[in-house]
């Protein structure tokens, strides 16, 4: 497929866009929810469920998103994730009990799973290998734009529309966004040759097989550290605003600056993560030292998240929490990175899709204990204090399972269990 430069980065704005409506939706219940509890007459519990069955949808769903995709295509698994998942959002509008939350929180966690191996597809289908390195590194920092828009768009729609019209009129860009991506992407025929070719010579097969994936060391290293190191994520996205809320009594539209400002860490840390492991690569430092110590130093920033609790300002736990995101994702761009080094290309896909699933069955599970611990009357001290240790935990995890990480052979594809690679 041959592309012009100006619609290859056309395709690459939208692909980057929607990757930013996926967080957007994602958010709204969480920046909304101190007005929707007090509406709807939530409890902490309450919100922990709706949490955790979007973070079970989402995980199970991540076991097949990635063969849909390969499947259709980027050119239809696009617009079908965003249409579905945005139809999700809109459908919040006319929830009422709680069941039927947990039924449209569950659509839009099981829907918002097309959107990472869509994404990534998308990259590596319309870039040249020479670009796409450039192409993920801003698809990754753009991401976290949406986490930066959201609080500070949705409480203004939701004062004043009301909280279900933010729903609606979010759901409602991601119904533009898949008449445009048709627009763009008329009369192009994206090359599958790639796929086919590999799955006629039998060396990989687009069907969900994980059994060789569930056999090897290597994924288990990836999977436990993706559950300790995304549980903090999930617990920050999802209850960083009744944080706020709870600590310094913000609601509406004062929670945008500081929400906005934590997230910011987010992109920061993960620009300055990936650029500077680039960076000591070239100079020929070894591949274990730079991925261990970009893991360990990330872990170290997240310690301090506790003393958030004892600010007694808002900007200085908003600093607190920004360092924290950055650490997450300065260590989760590692992460991703161990499994382009320790796994044979034709298992990164498998690999980083149960490694996604085992996050979020960790993001599931610390949801619905938050909205327990909370509801008990607990504080978010004892969940803080297990953001602190969680990255360390999940680097001795990886280095008890992984001594020494080094690159995998281009072509090794044994099951062993043993080979630590």
């Amino acid at each position: 497929m041959n592309l012009s430069p100006r619609r290859r980065w056309l395709l690459f704005a939208l692909a980057l866009t929607a990757s930013i409506l996926n967080l957007v939706d994602r958010q709204i219940i969480a920046v909304l929810k101190p007005v929707i509890a007090a509406d709807l007459g939530w409890s902490d519990n309450d919100y922990g469920t709706l949490a955790a069955w979007f973070q079970g949808a989402a995980a199970f769903a991540f076991l097949f998103t990635g063969w849909i995709v390969d499947r259709l295509g980027v050119k239809w698994a696009n617009p079908l994730g965003v249409v579905t998942w945005s139809l999700a959002a809109i459908a919040h509008a006319w929830a009422w009990t709680m069941g039927q939350f947990i039924l449209v929180r569950a659509a839009l966690g099981a829907t918002e799973a097309m959107g990472t191996p869509s994404g990534v597809k998308t990259i590596a289908t319309i870039f040249p290998p020479h670009l796409r390195s450039t192409a993920f590194g801003l698809s990754n920092a753009v991401g976290s734009i949406g986490a930066i828009l959201t609080p500070l768009a949705i409480p203004l729609l939701a004062a004043l529309y009301g909280w279900r019209a933010a729903f609606v009129i979010a759901g409602l860009l991601g119904v533009v966004w898949a008449a445009l991506w048709l627009i763009a992407t008329r009369g192009l025929r994206f090359d599958t040759s790639v796929v086919t070719r590999t799955v006629s010579e039998g060396q990989e097969d687009v069907a969900p097989d994980y059994g060789p994936i569930v056999r090897d060391r290597r994924t288990w290293a990836i999977a436990v550290a993706k559950v300790l190191s995304d549980s903090t994520w999930w617990l920050m996205l999802f209850w960083m605003p009744d944080f706020f809320n709870r600590q310094f009594g913000l609601s509406g539209t004062a929670l945008g600056p500081p929400l906005a400002v934590a997230y910011t860490g987010a992109a920061i840390g993960s620009i300055i993560a990936g650029s500077l492991a680039t960076r000591l690569l070239v100079r020929g430092m070894p591949l274990n030292r730079v991925r261990k110590g970009a893991m360990l130093a990330s872990a170290l920033v997240v310690v301090p998240v506790p003393l958030a609790l004892h600010a007694q300002e808002v900007w200085l736990a908003t600093a607190i929490l920004a360092l924290a995101l950055a650490g997450h994702q300065g260590f989760s761009t590692t992460l991703f990175a161990v499994i382009s080094d320790v796994t044979p290309q034709a298992k990164v896909g498998r690999v980083t899709a149960f490694g996604a699933f085992c996050g979020n069955l960790g993001g599931m599970a610390i949801a619905k204990i938050a909205g327990v611990v909370l509801t008990a009357g607990l504080g978010y001290g004892p969940l803080f204090l297990f953001a602190s240790v969680s990255y360390l935990l999940a680097l001795g995890w990886i280095h008890l399972l992984l001594p020494r990480i080094r690159r995998a052979e281009p072509l090794a594809d044994t099951n062993s269990s043993a080979s630590p690679a």
